[in-house]
């Protein structure tokens, strides 16, 4: 599609009414010449019959074993994300684009849905529609034993998007010695659509457990760096290795993309362990430097420069804090190489622009950040659920029985939810700790509300994560302890997941959710016990360090960590219904934004396409830029 054509035009027309002024807009339709030389682009609906998406994560979506007979075989993982049904969006404890991670929301508590992630679960990589972000899990053909298919979560949506071919790059999640053994290996990947990234357990352990979840991780959810662990020979000098790990870690990364990337490639990298990547892709790609400076005049009928876009499906914190990490400076001028940037939240995006500015002295700007004439789009771009899946489910025989045990089971008290994986951000400890100064503070609602707490084990091996379990344990029994009776147990706390169907009738029949992160990317567990409420109304108390806060915002209670009960459970019918209304109505539409199709379609399609037009801007912008001056004359 050339840009002199209607739908060029509607193209720019589009992108600069959101997110342009009144003036540009009107500079763009008085522009009736210089077409011709402009880059031609593939449109968002109708993509070059080459063209491919490249997906760069951490982690693969498979696992690799071998079977009895020593015949590899893969197994598409359930990766957990953001919803604790939906699986990973995002996005992703392994929610999101790392395994064993400390991060995001999901524990892939729904057993059919699959696992943001904030990660995912995948279908098959190739050039087909986007698929649901919590669809089915279905067995899909044999590969060297059995290969089983979970065609949910953010990757499935990832697989195709706007019918693009999607190659996956990333760790399969084992190490194999050169040879025979790995050449089969990664033959039988290739065949599916992956390539893989080999690492040594040695660099894996620096990289992954070390500079990514010891550093960052830890950074971006606002846990503060021991500073004197610096200052500390020993420790200055791990930290120096887990930083030079992290480097060689993205090299490899960047080594494989490249030796596959094609001339109109689009390469999507994701998370926080891949944040040096862009400027690596940039670097060893001459077809993917053209962004925004100044250009040579491209021939007419060339392919789009490649085009990469960086996403990050946790928090982004505040300069202040970001400003801690000793090699800040390295890492954000990587990142800021990408073409387009993408967050959850307006919050996390004006966090990094912030964090540009006070550290690198760059300029933000409403379109993002602009160094030297070269501008890095930075953009918002939240993540929904499919409420149609939750709502046909309570319609299902099996839900509409559990939800007649649960009624008959709790008649005549309240019921509060907790729904979380066992981490050290979700606030599990806080909300105990208000529940029982609720009851010491309440005597009268002793015998007559309880909380209902699901946790999900996470990184079980750790000990920070087993201290955290048996803080939670003894908390629960004290307070059991102390104000239950021989026919009331003021806490019912599970240890464990629950299927889709179970969780779907808990949602429904619970009068209060508990969300009280201290720290979350989205969060997509409020959303899911909105799309189940549409009976009973019941009130979301939402933590407002919660991705979610800023969407669901005008129909939840908004509040610290460390407080509010009483309002939720005395809250008027009237009142009840009204915020569910306004809740419910953003979840419904947020889902319905890309023609019809789920939330994680509509969340990677969006980006996809802004990506897609971001040299089409640039170009744009260009045409302002007055001519080099010629010094020889």
């Amino acid at each position: 599609m050339v840009p002199g054509s209607s739908e060029g035009h509607r193209l720019l027309r589009e992108r600069i009414r959101k997110s342009r002024s009144t003036q540009e807009l009107q500079t763009f339709e008085d522009w009736d010449h210089g077409w011709e030389d402009m880059v031609p682009v593939d449109s968002r609906h109708a993509p070059l019959d080459n063209a491919r998406l490249i997906v760069v994560a951490n982690r693969l979506p498979v696992t690799c074993s071998k079977d009895p007979q020593g015949r590899w075989r893969l197994q598409v993982r359930r990766m957990r994300g953001r919803g604790l049904l939906q699986g990973a969006t995002h996005p992703s404890g392994e929610d999101g684009w790392g395994w064993g991670s400390r991060r995001r929301e999901g524990a892939g508590i729904g057993g059919a849905s699959g696992g943001h992630a904030e990660g995912f679960a995948h279908g098959p990589a190739g050039k087909h529609g986007l698929l649901p972000r919590a669809a089915r899990a279905r067995d899909e053909g044999v590969r060297g034993g059995r290969r089983r298919i979970s065609a949910g979560g953010l990757v499935s949506a990832l697989m195709g998007v706007g019918n693009y071919t999607t190659l996956w790059v990333g760790w399969p999640g084992i190490y194999v010695r050169p040879g025979r053994d790995r050449d089969a290996l990664a033959a039988m990947l290739q065949k599916e659509g992956y390539v893989p990234v080999w690492l040594e357990p040695q660099l894996l352990d620096l990289y992954y457990n070390g500079f990514c979840n010891s550093v960052l991780w830890q950074l971006f959810h606002y846990v503060p760096l021991n500073m004197d662990g610096w200052q500390r020979m020993t420790e200055h000098h791990t930290m120096q290795m887990q930083w030079q790990a992290y480097s060689a870690a993205n090299d490899r990364f960047g080594e494989v993309v490249l030796a596959h990337y094609q001339g109109g490639d689009m390469v999507w990298v994701q998370d926080y362990h891949l944040m040096l990547l862009p400027q690596l892709l940039k670097q060893g790609h001459p077809k993917m430097k053209a962004r925004g400076g100044r250009r040579a005049r491209a021939p007419r009928r060339a392919l789009a420069p490649g085009r990469v876009g960086w996403f990050l499906h946790t928090p982004f914190p505040s300069s202040e804090i970001y400003r801690t990490l000793p090699v800040r400076e390295e890492v954000l001028r990587a990142v800021l190489k990408a073409d387009l940037i993408g967050f959850h939240t307006y919050d996390y995006a004006r966090h990094f622009i912030s964090s540009c500015t006070r550290i690198l002295g760059l300029e933000g700007t409403p379109e993002g950040v602009e160094d030297n004439g070269s501008i890095t789009r930075v953009a918002a771009f939240p993540i929904g659920i499919d409420p149609e899946r939750f709502t046909a489910a309570l319609e299902a025989e099996e839900v509409q029985g559990n939800i007649a045990k649960l009624l008959n089971r709790y008649a005549g008290r309240k019921v509060m939810l907790g729904v979380d994986r066992l981490d050290m951000i979700k606030g599990i400890p806080q909300k105990l700790l208000a529940f029982e100064k609720f009851l010491q503070e309440h005597p009268e609602w002793r015998d007559k509300v309880l909380l209902v707490q699901i946790a999900v084990p996470s990184r079980t091996d750790v000990p920070e994560y087993q201290r955290l379990r048996s803080m939670v344990h003894e908390i629960v029994g004290r307070i059991n302890g102390a104000f239950g009776t021989l026919t009331y147990v003021p806490i019912h706390h599970l240890d464990r997941q629950l299927s889709f169907h179970e969780l779907c009738a808990l949602y429904a029949v619970t009068d209060v959710a508990l969300i009280n992160s201290l720290r979350d990317g989205m969060n997509l567990v409020s959303y899911e016990y909105v799309a189940c409420q549409s009976d009973n109304a019941g009130v979301l108390v939402l933590s407002e360090f919660a991705g979610a806060a800023q969407s669901l915002g005008a129909g939840a209670i908004l509040v610290n960590p460390w407080n509010a009960i009483e309002d939720a459970l005395t809250m008027s019918e009237e009142e009840r219904r009204e915020r569910h209304r306004q809740n419910y109505m953003h979840v419904a539409t947020h889902t319905a934004q890309a023609r019809g199709s789920t939330a994680a379609r509509a969340w990677a399609d969006t980006f996809i396409s802004e990506l897609n037009d971001t040299h089409i801007e640039a170009d744009l912008r260009l045409r302002h830029t007055p001519p080099d001056l010629n010094l020889e004359e």
